[in-house]
C-alpha cells in the first residue's frame, strides 16, 4: 500500500501556528501587491472562493476582510523538513514531491508499524501533537490512487482505498480528478464521451494514442488500476528557476535585462548549492494579455555561471517579438549533470572557455561573501533591485 500525505493549507497553517491570534480568520498568503497571486489560503478564506494562483486583487474583492501575508519561504521549508523527518520514521521509502506533500511506500513495514490504516492514523496523530498541524492522508494500492484519495476527505481527512474497491472507484472517478488531466485534456476526453476514468476502458489503446498521444497510453494504464511509478526517496531535481510578476507591465528592454541578470544570479547560485551544471537555459515570458511562452537553448558546455545564463537569456529575449508589454519574466535551467562530472570543452572556443572559468571564479568568490554577510552584501553596479523574484 502507498500513502500520500498532503499538509492542509500548509503556508496558511504555518502562519497560524506562529500567530495563534489568526485563528478563525481568513488567512491569505501571497504577494501583497495587486500584481501578486495567492500562494495559499486557509479554509475560512476558501469559503469565499479564494484559491491558490488567484490574482491578489481578485482575492481582495472576494474576501476584503482577509488577512493578507507575504510568503516566508524559509520558515515553510524549515517546517517541511520537520514533517519529512517525522515521516522517515515509518518507512525508508519516503518521497517528498513538494514542500507540503510526500509519498510513503509501506512494503515490508506492516510487521513493525501495523496495518496501513494504523500507520496513517499514527502519522496524523503525530503531526498534530508534535508539529501542531493537520494533514490529509490517502491510502491505496498504487501511487496515483493514493494521491486522489488524500483529496477525498479534506481537511484533516483519511481515505483508505482497498484493492477490492479499486475497480468500482475507477468506474465512477470523475476524469478531471486524474493527475495530469487539465482543462484542454478534459475537453478532448469529453468529446470522446469520457467523463469518468472507467469510461477509458471502452476504448482501445491505439484509439487513445491517436487522440491523446503518449498521455493516451498513461490513461489506458490508469484505467486498469495500474501505476508503475515507484516511490523514490532520491527524486531527481529536474529544474531550477526564478520568476517574477512585475509591478507594472513593461517593454523596457533595459529593465527586463536587469531583472534577468538578478534572476540569473539567483539560479546560478542555487545550481552551485546543489552542485549542478545545466545544459538547457530557458526564458519564460507572460505578456499583459496573459499569453505565455518559453524559449530555450541547449548549450555545448554545461554551466553554473551567472554570466553564461544571463547572456543566453538576453539573447533569447532579444529574439522574441513582443506584441504586448511583459507582465511576468523568468529564467530556468534544466538538463543537469553533477559539477564533479568532467566536462568536454569545445576545442575551438578557448577564449569563451577562459571567460566562463573567470566568471565561475567570480561567482564562487561571491558565494563565500554571501555565505558570511548575506546575499545582498555584494551587488553588480548595473543591478538595481526593486523586487525579489520567487525561486522554485
Amino acid at each position: 500500500m502507498i500513502l500520500h500525505i498532503d499538509m492542509d493549507a500548509f503556508y496558511a497553517s504555518v502562519e497560524l501556528l506562529d500567530n495563534p491570534g489568526l485563528k478563525g480568520k481568513c488567512i491569505v498568503v501571497g504577494g501583497t501587491t495587486g500584481r501578486g497571486v495567492v500562494s495559499a489560503a486557509s479554509y475560512e478564506a476558501r469559503a469565499y472562493g479564494v484559491h491558490s494562483a488567484m490574482p491578489i486583487f481578485q482575492a481582495r474583492q472576494k474576501c476584503p476582510q482577509g488577512v493578507y501575508i507575504p510568503p516566508r519561504m524559509a520558515r515553510y521549508r524549515e517546517v517541511s523538513l520537520q514533517v519529512m523527518d517525522f515521516l522517515k520514521a515509518f518507512s525508508p521509502l519516503v518521497e517528498p514531491v513538494s514542500i507540503d506533500e510526500a509519498y510513503l511506500d509501506l512494503a515490508g513495514c506492516e510487521r513493525l508499524q501495523g496495518t496501513p490504516e494504523e500507520i496513517a492514523r499514527t502519522i496524523k496523530t503525530g503531526i498534530r501533537e508534535k508539529l501542531h498541524l493537520t494533514c490529509s492522508v490517502g491510502v491505496a494500492p498504487v501511487r496515483f490512487l493514493a494521491k486522489i484519495a488524500s483529496d477525498m476527505d479534506k481537511p484533516d481527512g483519511l481515505f483508505i482505498l482497498h484493492a477490492q474497491e479499486v475497480p468500482q472507484f475507477i468506474k465512477t472517478l470523475p476524469i478531471e480528478k486524474v493527475p495530469g488531466v487539465g482543462k484542454n485534456a478534459r475537453r478532448r476526453l469529453n468529446k470522446l464521451g469520457i467523463q469518468y476514468l472507467g469510461d477509458v476502458n471502452h476504448y482501445t489503446l491505439p484509439t487513445l494514442e491517436k487522440n491523446l498521444g503518449k498521455f493516451g497510453r498513461r490513461l489506458f494504464e490508469l484505467a486498469s488500476g495500474a501505476d508503475k511509478t515507484p516511490v523514490s526517496p532520491e527524486s531527481e531535481r529536474k529544474s531550477i528557476s526564478s520568476e517574477i510578476t512585475l509591478a507594472q507591465d513593461t517593454r523596457d528592454m533595459k529593465q527586463l535585462e536587469k531583472i534577468l541578470l538578478q534572476q540569473s544570479q539567483t539560479v546560478a547560485r542555487n545550481l552551485r548549492k546543489k552542485s549542478f551544471r545545466a545544459r538547457t537555459i530557458t526564458l519564460k515570458v507572460k505578456q499583459a494579455d496573459f499569453k505565455q511562452f518559453t524559449r530555450n537553448k541547449t548549450i555545448g558546455t554545461p554551466t553554473q555561471s551567472s554570466e553564461t545564463i544571463y547572456k543566453v537569456t538576453v539573447q533569447l529575449l532579444q529574439r522574441c517579438r513582443l506584441r504586448q508589454k511583459v507582465r511576468l519574466i523568468g529564467v530556468g535551467t534544466s538538463g543537469f549533470i553533477g559539477d564533479t562530472v568532467p566536462v568536454q570543452m569545445d576545442l575551438f572556443a578557448s577564449s569563451m572557455e577562459g571567460r566562463e572559468n573567470t566568471w565561475e571564479k567570480v561567482d564562487q568568490a561571491l558565494d563565500r561573501i554571501s555565505k558570511k554577510f548575506g546575499n545582498d552584501a555584494v551587488q553588480r553596479a548595473s543591478l538595481t533591485v526593486s523586487e525579489k523574484p520567487e525561486t522554485k
